[in-house]
């Protein structure tokens, strides 16, 4: 099939590297400029480099609705677009205008976790599992028709980092089966049960600072959903900024006020965690390694030379 492809950033990449190695053609190639954003500086693979290298046709925008490239798209005839990490919405006179509309890669499960950064939140959620799904695009976000989903489990030590690349090593048979199907001429595909939707936003460095009164076991999932190189989960400690870079959940249950740096327990400091820690019935997070404000990282054990005062979530 003759194939337009919307991407960006490594999953953009993934996807057109896919498509160049498979018999499909590749006809043009749609992309966003360089951004400066913190999440869209991580897994940066340049979508236009690969297709310049390989004289596809590109075009860089932020936005895809201005004349020049519906008149581009239609001159490029594709039998279908394929997108992958295209961050603002397609409309219906672009997404629908191949004779097989447009085939949307997304890395969740859908339909939970439509939108954005859905591994991050899947692993801060507890999701016992995640993946990639090609989906036929409507007029709702990350709601059409599934054509092809495949899924992996998240371990009990698993970083997003982990599932990352786990995850990215799924876009190419997921594409490229799904591709497969429609170009057999299937038309009919798996409805998503909407009543299962979760909508989530793009990630900032407001998410990863650390409240307290959340579950200890969700505070470790955060952490480990905040593993390099995406920006680290942090607090305050005295006034200054604090990067957590490794934790658990305490073997003890710790009473008292969100916050308290308490006990020395093993390799880790515990903190007090959880809006109902003045109950004694929840464990707390145990942290083992930090990093101060100055770049220096060190075992919490180190860094806590006394127990006492607290970790806040502002200076």
């Amino acid at each position: 099939m003759r194939v337009v492809m919307f991407g960006y950033q490594t999953w953009g990449h993934r996807t057109l590297r896919a498509l160049l190695d498979s018999d499909h053609e590749v006809v043009l190639v749609v992309t966003h400029p360089r951004s400066d954003h913190v999440y869209e500086k991580i897994w940066s693979d340049s979508v236009a480099d690969l297709a310049e290298e390989h004289g596809v046709p590109v075009l860089l925008r932020n936005r895809p609705d201005d004349e020049e490239l519906l008149t581009r798209l239609k001159e490029a005839d594709p039998d279908i677009i394929v997108a992958n990490n295209w961050r603002t919405w397609i409309p219906r006179r672009v997404f629908g205008l191949p004779r097989h509309g447009t085939l949307n890669v997304h890395d969740s499960l859908l339909p939970k976790y439509a939108g954005f950064s859905p591994l991050i939140w899947a692993l801060i959620n507890g999701e016992s599992e995640v993946g990639v799904t090609a989906h036929l695009m409507d007029d709702d976000l990350d709601a059409g028709d599934i054509v092809r989903q495949e899924a992996v489990p998240v371990g009990s030590e698993d970083t997003a980092t982990d599932l990352f690349h786990r995850t990215v090593d799924l876009i190419a048979p997921v594409t490229l089966g799904a591709l497969d199907l429609i170009a057999s001429g299937q038309t009919e595909f798996t409805k998503q049960d909407r009543s299962r939707a979760s909508f989530f936003h793009k990630r900032s460095l407001e998410d990863s600072r650390i409240d307290w009164t959340w579950p200890a076991e969700d505070l470790e999932r955060l952490v480990r959903a905040q593993s390099e190189p995406y920006p680290s989960a942090f607090t305050f400690h005295k006034g200054r900024r604090l990067e957590v870079l490794a934790a658990r959940v305490s073997r003890e249950r710790y009473g008292g006020t969100p916050g308290r740096v308490f006990y020395r327990e093993g390799d880790g400091v515990v903190i007090v965690t959880g809006a109902d820690a003045r109950t004694g019935r929840r464990h707390g997070l145990a942290l083992r390694r930090v990093r101060t404000d100055d770049g220096h990282e060190l075992p919490a054990t180190e860094y806590f030379t006394a127990m006492g005062g607290y970790l806040t979530s502002h200076p």
